[in-house]
């Protein structure tokens, strides 16, 4: 489990593709802190469990089906990804509640820009814009964001000037690929209701 309030931008340092597999390495530094083999990273919002460790890299093997339905597929050497490690039961919940598991794979759309103002309008798939509502959380790429906005087929998220700067969402544009995870929250009492 993690929070969506991202640790650090690592950079993708080797891509090995395997039948079914990726294996994934990821230079970082204050992700690898504590981290064991095992232990679960969130990259770019997908939760991978480490499969190898040294100084200054984390090494995840990557299944198909991750590779189909999340960004990962899309990655290539020298990509930055958003990192963060998992919750500790001890720590401050300062995101919101975020599994890892992407719901889909989701387009910006646009990117409106003025002075320390960014809008980001994000395409919604139609299964999951029943659990989007303005004021609620969404976790974009790894990143705990609030809905500003739900329109027909898109959702607007705004950002200040430090998550800019933090995260990839800073360098992403009109058309690039995001992960999108909804509010587990907010599926568990719709999802209950039925």
């Amino acid at each position: 489990m993690f929070t969506g309030i991202v640790e650090e931008l690592g950079r993708v340092q080797k891509l090995e593709k395997k039948k079914n597999l990726f294996h994934l390495q990821i230079k970082a530094k204050k992700t690898i802190a504590g981290m064991r083999i095992g232990d679960s990273v969130s990259v770019d919002g997908v939760c991978l469990s480490i499969v190898r460790k040294t100084k200054t890299t984390l090494s995840f093997d990557v299944m198909r089906e991750t590779l189909i339905t999340t960004t990962v597929g899309t990655f290539k050497v020298g990509d930055q990804v958003n990192l963060e490690r998992a919750l500790k039961a001890s720590d401050r919940l300062n995101g919101h509640i975020v599994t890892g598991h992407v719901d889909h794979m989701s387009v910006i759309k646009d990117v409106k820009e003025a002075d320390n103002y960014w809008e980001y309008k994000i395409r919604i798939h139609k299964k999951f814009k029943k659990y989007i509502v303005t004021k609620g959380s969404i976790c974009v790429d790894g990143i705990s964001l609030t809905v500003g906005a739900v329109k027909k087929d898109y959702f607007s998220v705004y950002l200040i000037p430090i998550t800019r700067k933090l995260t990839t969402l800073g360098f992403k544009k009109k058309g690039d690929k995001v992960n999108i995870e909804t509010d587990i929250l907010a599926r568990y009492l719709l999802e209950q209701r039925k």
